[in-house]
């Protein structure tokens, strides 16, 4: 557990699960009192915004080159796309169970990152 700050309706380990269930929460938490204080909420928050940044930009990157290489009607664009898809679910769904129980699980790189703006 991190530092203790004023406590809320939500627990910390709560509401760090709950910044991975869309980039909204995550940004709601970075500035809405007592959570923006709070370097554990902070940090899931921070992960959880580059988590989808970066989802985002491999997602495009792939599905460029998937599309071109295989076309974009194709079974194998398809199939592949989706495992795509389902690799970021996962990572979602591990790094929230993570928060939930208390940990900082930092993901490589953006972990980091996210570790040094939680501590701002």
């Amino acid at each position: 557990m991190s530092e203790p700050y004023q406590q809320s309706g939500i627990s910390e380990n709560a509401a760090g699960a709950i910044t991975y269930i869309t980039i909204v929460p995550a940004i709601v938490f970075l500035v809405l009192p007592p959570y923006s204080a709070n370097p554990f909420i902070r940090f899931h928050a921070w992960q959880s915004i580059f988590l989808s940044i970066v989802s985002i930009i491999v997602n495009a990157v792939i599905s460029v080159l998937l599309g071109v290489s295989a076309g974009y009607g194709s079974s194998l664009y398809h199939a592949l796309t989706n495992l795509l898809w389902i690799f970021w679910l996962l990572l979602w769904i591990l790094c929230a169970i993570n928060a939930l129980n208390g940990k900082r699980f930092g993901l490589p790189v953006i972990g980091a990152i996210s570790e040094r703006l939680a501590r701002k």
